[in-house]
């Protein structure tokens, strides 16, 4: 059995050889800097595995000197297959890859805390009494992420805005490596949004603090991939199944049941879990019975919405009064997947406009159906993830 590389170049080179990528030169540009990036980390690692003695007599490489990358461009063009490819190979212990909007959920709510601390709390917990929860909240993520991931960087308000530049500035600080995908340009960061001029100067720290690389290539490869693939199928049965599994493949490039490049996730939301059964490529298979069926909420279904590009719904019934609690629960997680331009594929019992045709909150399903219709058209196909 062939060994699987180690390092972003020789598994992206493999991928290429397998047939799951396409020769890509800007892609392969982006490939080189990873690698750069990956070797800087090992070294790193390496430096720590090594005795104190041995360290005196050895250059050392400083984290704080590692640069990290900000990658954009538009959508489908592969950024968040790189930085996966990237992560999931990177030689650190401390890392974490997180979807931009769920981060900012997290400070938000870390702020919050901090704010109702007292004195003697915040010394007791950070051996600090100073108001400014900033500083303690970037130590908090050095201790347990050198290396930071964001998926879909964006700035639409100006209180992330403030937020972000002290944040920042704090991170590059202790030295926590950050890699970014966008679909914007750095300059183009939180355009025309209120108060931006003091915004300016967060967006010379990220140029001076990461490598800035375009990737836009000619090709829609996430476009190309749904090419012919319809995404709404009825009744349910084996031939439903059956096209979805294949729909399944043509995004992923494995089948639903390999256990060696298909996985399970969990997502903490509020202290709970989530479970996804079957997810690749930010590609996720659930079934309408664990995620309508249970007591799930708007803060859940908006963290499978910015976690993963598509989702694929199987079981979904004809709904009835009966129903009306999971047909209130399916209404909130389309909003969610419509709000954040996830693609939905599925399958039902019924056409979209027969799912639920009478019981409490029919007039306000209406809604949903239009969506699911509108969520067929190529034009809401060819959205970006979260734009």
């Amino acid at each position: 059995m062939k060994k699987i590389s180690s390092d972003p170049h020789g598994r992206y080179l493999e991928m290429i050889e397998l047939g799951e990528l396409k020769k890509d030169a800007m892609q392969a540009n982006i490939v080189d800097t990873l690698q750069e990036l990956h070797q800087n980390l090992a070294a790193i690692e390496r430096q720590k595995e090594k005795s104190i003695f041995s360290q005196l007599f050895t250059s050392k490489l400083n984290i704080k000197s590692i640069k990290g990358l900000y990658i954009y461009g538009d959508v489908g063009r592969g950024k968040s297959m790189l930085m996966d490819l990237f992560f999931n190979l990177a030689p650190i212990s401390k890392k974490r890859r997180v979807h931009f909007h769920a981060f900012m959920l997290e400070i938000h709510k870390e702020i919050h805390l901090w704010r109702y601390m007292d004195s003697a709390e915040r010394i007791e917990k950070f051996n600090i009494k100073d108001d400014d929860p900033i500083p303690p909240l970037a130590a908090k993520i050095a201790k347990t992420s050198l290396l930071l991931c964001f998926d879909e960087f964006q700035v639409n308000d100006v209180t992330d805005a403030m937020i972000l530049g002290r944040l920042f500035k704090v991170l590059f600080e202790k030295g926590v490596v950050l890699v970014l995908t966008s679909n914007r340009n750095p300059d183009d960061l939180y355009k025309d949004g209120l108060n931006r001029g003091l915004f300016l100067p967060t967006i010379e720290l990220i140029k001076n603090n990461l490598t800035i690389k375009a990737l836009d290539g000619p090709m829609d490869y996430r476009m190309e991939r749904m090419k012919g693939v319809a995404v709404y199928h009825h009744p349910l049965g084996a031939e439903a199944t059956k096209v979805l599994s294949d729909a399944f493949w043509r995004l992923t490039d494995h089948e639903v049941d390999d256990r060696s490049e298909v996985y399970s996730d969990d997502i903490e939301v509020q202290g709970r879990i989530v479970h996804i059964p079957v997810v690749s490529r930010g590609v996720a298979v659930v079934s309408f019975k664990k995620i309508c069926g249970a007591s799930l909420g708007a803060a859940d279904y908006l963290a499978i919405a910015w976690k993963y590009h598509t989702v694929i719904m199987v079981g979904i019934p004809k709904l009835g009064p009966e129903n009306r609690n999971e047909a209130k629960r399916f209404v909130t997680l389309i909003d969610a997947l419509y709000e954040n331009n996830v693609k939905f594929l599925c399958c039902a019992a019924v056409a979209p406009e027969d799912l639920y045709e009478q019981g409490h909150g029919h007039f306000e399903f209406q809604r949903t159906v239009s969506r699911l219709m509108e969520m067929q058209s190529r034009e809401y196909l060819a959205k970006g993830h979260a734009v």
